[in-house]
C-alpha cells in the first residue's frame, strides 16, 4: 500500500551509508498500512525498531524487507535504533498476527505491538540516561538467582475410565485435533488436563494452559507446580495476565521466549505468547465470554487457540460443563472430537437443584423464607453457604418516593449505583463511565428528603445477612472487594481455610473454585437475564447457573442449590432442574437454526459513536447505502441502524449496524472492502467507529 502521510519527513542532511536496507514497519496506529524506513545494515524480519513517526518516537516491528520502498525513496527516514535485546518475533508469531489482523479487520500494528510487554514497546525504555542497556539488561541486573522452592511429592491420582479415555483421545492423533471435553462440574476435567499435559512435557514440549479470569490463576498455578513434575522437580511455570506488574510480565515473556518456562498459565492475552516448542493448548471454561477482548483488537482467544493449534499441528482441548453453542455444534457435526465426563470424580453425587417460586412469596430483603431456613440449617450443620447475586454495589438505583426521581448518570443514559465504602460512606457511581457523585441529602427535583435505595446489590445483601445471622462470618467477593492486587487470592484463601460461613459473591465465585465444605448455594435475581434483547442471554444464564451450582457438594453429601424465580416454567430452569445441558443445547440450536442465528450464520457489528445520535445514525445509514455496491454484498444482509440499549455513555451517543451472512468467506471479503469505505466516511461525519467480527453481544 502507498503511504502518503506526513509521518515521512525529509531526513537531515548527513553522510548517507553506501547502501540502504529498506524496511516495512508495523506501528500501533489506527492506519491500515505499513511504513517505510531504512537501516545501514540488514535487519531480520520480526525485529523491533525505534523510529520517528511524525513528531512521535515509536517502537515498531519489521515485517518486510523489500528491494525498494513503496514511499518515495528520497523522503524515507532511517530508523533511530535497532532494538536487539530480545530475539526477533518468530515466523509463527508473525503468521498468527497477520491472520488475526486479517480476520478481525484491524491494522497489523494493532495486533503485533499491544501483545508485547509494555517495556518492549515503550520508547522511553530505550532512550535517556536511565534507559542504559534497555529494559531486558536492567531486568537481568536486578534478577537474582531464583531459589528453588520445595515441591511436595506429587499426589497419586488414579483416573477413572472416562478420564483415561479422554486423555487417550487427546493424544490419539499425531498432529492437530480439537477435543471438546464436556464434563459435569466436579467430574475431574482438571485431572484430564494435567495428565495430558504431563505426557507432552515428557516429550520436551511446552504447554499453554488458558483460564478465563485472573483470580483463577493462583490455584491453578499451585496445581501445575504440584502435579507437573519430573524427578521430584516441578516443570517451570510462567504466568501471564493483565494484573502483573511491568517487570513480572517481561520476566514471564522472556522465560517463554528463551525456552526456560515449559508451562504457560494465562488469560486471553497468553494466546500470543512466544512458545517455540508448543505441544498442547488447553482452554478451560471455553464458553466464557472473558476470552473475547472487548477493546482494541476484538479477538476471541479461544478461536485463535484453535487456529494456532491447527497451524502448529498440536492438539487443542476445550473444556467446559456448559460448552458454547458454537463448540457443541462443531462437536455434534464431527469437526471436533467430543469426550464426555458424565460422573463426578469423587463419590459425591450432584447437588439437588430446586426452584423457589417467588410469585406469591413474602420476601425479606429479597430472601424467601425457604432461603433463610435452608441457610440456617446449613450453618447449624457447620457447612458453608454461597449466596450468588451478579450485581455489585449496595443498590442499583436511588429514588425519591415523592416524585419518582431516579439517580441518573449525568454522562450516560443509565442509573448510578449506590455504593458503600468500608468506612460506611455512601456514594453514587456509574458502572459504565465511572462517574462518581455524593449521595444528595434531598431530592434534586422536589427537595423531599425521603430517598430510598431500590433493589439489592452484593453490599446490601452482605449487610442484611450479617444482621440476620448473628455470629455468622459473612464475606463478600466481587469486583469492589478485590480491587487491590492479591486481594482476591487472600479472600478465597479465607474461604478455603474455613474462616467464612456465608460467602456473598458475583460471577467471580462461580467458576473453577473447589470449595471443600460448601453445602448450599442460593441464587438471587436470576430472572433479570431471562428476557434480555441479546439472543445469547439464555445460554449465558444457563451456563452461569450450572457453574455456580457446581460449586456445591464437591466434597460433601446432601448439598443443595436453591434458585428464586418468578418464571419456573422457562426452558432454562427446567433444563437446569434435570441438569441436562445436552437437552438445553438441542432446543437452543434448533431455534437458532430455524431463524439463521450463529452458529448457523456469521456476523459482524459496526458500532459508531459521536456527541449527537443523529450524526451517528446518518453515518450508519450512508455506510449501509454505500455497501450495496461492494464486492460480496449479494451474500451479506445488512440490518437497519439502531441505537444501543444504553445509548449514551460518557456523553457520547452510540448506535450499531449488524452485518450477517451464511458464508464466512463471503462476509470476510465484504468486510475488507467495506473498511475502506468506512474510514473516509467516518471523517466526513466526525464519528468514531469499530467493526467487530463475531460479536458476543448485540
Amino acid at each position: 500500500m502507498s503511504n502518503p502521510i506526513p509521518a515521512q519527513v525529509e531526513p537531515k542532511q548527513s553522510t548517507e551509508p553506501a547502501s540502504k536496507y529498506w524496511l516495512r514497519v508495523a506501528l500501533d496506529v489506527p492506519l491500515d498500512d505499513l511504513f517505510d524506513y531504512y537501516h545501514d545494515a540488514a535487519v531480520v524480519i520480526g525485529s523491533r525498531v525505534l523510529v520517528h513517526f511524525g513528531r512521535r518516537q515509536m517502537v515498531g516491528v519489521v515485517v518486510e524487507t523489500p528491494a525498494q520502498p513503496v514511499f518515495e525513496a528520497k523522503h524515507v527516514k532511517a530508523i533511530d535504533m535497532l532494538l536487539d535485546d530480545t530475539a526477533p518475533l518468530s515466523a509463527a508469531s508473525l503468521q498468527m498476527a497477520h491472520f488475526a489482523a486479517s480476520y478481525y479487520q484491524r491494522p497489523l500494528g494493532e495486533v503485533l505491538l499491544p501483545v508485547l510487554p509494555l517495556s518492549l514497546r515503550k520508547p522511553a525504555a530505550y532512550t535517556g540516561k536511565r534507559a542504559a542497556g534497555g529494559p531486558v539488561a536492567r531486568l537481568r541486573k536486578r534478577r537474582k538467582a531464583a531459589a528453588k522452592t520445595a515441591v511436595a511429592d506429587p499426589e497419586i491420582i488414579v483416573l477413572n475410565a472416562e478420564q483415561q479415555a479422554a486423555v487417550q483421545h487427546i493424544h490419539a492423533v499425531d498432529g492437530h485435533q480439537t477435543v471438546l471435553l464436556h464434563g459435569i462440574t466436579g467430574s475431574g476435567k482438571t485431572e484430564v488436563y494435567l495428565a495430558a499435559a504431563l505426557k507432552v512435557l515428557e516429550q520436551g514440549k511446552q504447554v499453554l494452559f488458558m483460564v478465563p479470569e485472573i483470580n483463577l490463576t493462583p490455584q491453578f498455578e499451585q496445581a501445575l507446580r504440584r502435579r507437573l513434575q519430573k524427578d521430584g522437580e516441578a516443570y517451570p511455570v510462567a504466568v501471564l495476565h493483565s494484573g502483573l506488574s511491568e517487570g513480572e510480565r517481561l520476566r514471564s515473556w522472556l522465560s517463554l521466549e528463551q525456552g526456560e518456562a515449559r508451562v504457560l498459565l494465562g488469560t486471553r492475552l497468553s494466546i500470543f505468547a512466544p512458545l517455540a516448542s508448543l505441544g498442547l493448548i488447553i482452554v478451560d471454561e471455553e464458553h466464557d465470554t472473558s476470552y473475547k477482548q472487548q477493546e482494541g483488537l476484538r479477538y476471541s482467544a479461544r478461536d485463535l487457540a484453535i487456529w494456532r493449534g491447527h497451524t502448529a499441528q498440536v492438539p487443542v482441548v476445550l473444556g467446559s460443563a456448559t460448552p458454547s453453542m458454537e463448540s457443541w455444534a462443531h462437536a455434534k457435526e464431527g469437526r471436533y472430537q467430543l469426550c464426555s465426563l458424565t460422573q463426578r470424580a469423587r463419590t459425591q453425587s450432584l447437588p439437588e437443584i430446586r426452584l423457589v417460586d417467588t410469585r406469591r412469596a413474602q420476601l425479606e430483603e429479597g430472601f424467601s423464607p425457604q432461603f433463610l431456613e435452608a441457610m440456617q440449617h446449613c450453618l447449624d450443620n457447620k457447612q458453608q453457604v454461597l449466596v450468588f447475586l451478579n450485581r455489585r454495589g449496595y443498590a442499583p438505583v436511588l429514588s425519591c418516593t415523592s416524585c419518582g426521581w431516579l439517580s441518573q448518570c449525568k454522562r450516560c443514559s443509565a442509573y448510578t449505583v449506590l455504593h458503600r465504602s468500608k468506612g460506611g460512606r455512601t456514594y453514587l457511581q456509574c458502572h459504565h463511565c465511572g462517574y462518581q457523585a455524593a449521595v444528595p441529602r434531598y431530592c434534586p427535583d422536589c427537595r423531599d428528603q425521603d430517598l430510598k435505595a431500590m433493589g439489592r446489590g452484593t453490599q446490601r445483601v452482605e449487610e442484611f445477612l450479617a444482621e440476620h445471622f448473628t455470629g455468622a462470618r459473612v464475606m463478600r467477593i466481587d469486583a469492589d472487594s478485590t480491587r487491590l492486587k492479591g486481594s482476591a487470592e487472600k479472600l478465597f484463601s479465607e474461604v478455603h481455610a474455613g474462616n467464612v460461613d456465608i460467602l456473598v459473591g458475583t460471577q467471580m465465585v462461580s467458576k473453577g473454585h473447589d470449595f471443600a465444605n460448601l453445602g448450599l448455594v442460593v441464587v438471587l435475581n436470576a430472572d433479570s437475564q431471562l428476557f434480555a434483547q441479546d439472543f445469547r442471554a439464555p445460554e449465558r444464564l444457563f451456563a452461569q447457573l450450572m457453574q455456580v451450582a457446581g460449586r456445591a457438594g464437591r466434597h460433601t453429601a446432601g448439598a443443595r442449590v436453591l434458585i428464586q424465580t418468578g418464571y419456573p416454567e422457562q426452558v432454562v430452569y427446567q433444563s437446569l432442574l434435570r441438569q441436562d445441558y445436552a437437552g438445553f443445547a438441542r432446543v437452543t440450536l434448533e431455534e437458532r437454526k430455524t431463524v439463521g442465528l450463529p452458529p448457523y450464520s456469521y456476523q459482524a457489528l459496526l458500532t459508531a459513536d459521536a456527541p449527537e445520535l443523529a450524526r451517528v445514525l446518518s453515518f450508519l445509514t450512508v455506510a449501509k447505502e454505500q455497501a450495496q455496491t461492494l464486492t460480496g454484498i449479494q451474500h451479506v444482509q445488512l440490518y437497519d441502524p439502531v441505537p444501543l440499549r444504553i445509548v449514551r455513555v460518557a456523553n457520547s451517543e452510540r448506535a450499531q449496524l449488524l452485518a450477517e451472512s451464511q458464508h464466512r468467506p463471503a462476509l470476510q471479503q465484504f468486510l475488507r472492502h467495506w473498511r475502506h469505505v468506512l474510514t473516509p466516511l467516518a471523517k466526513e461525519y466526525r464519528v468514531r467507529w469499530v467493526l467487530e467480527v463475531d460479536p458476543l453481544e448485540i
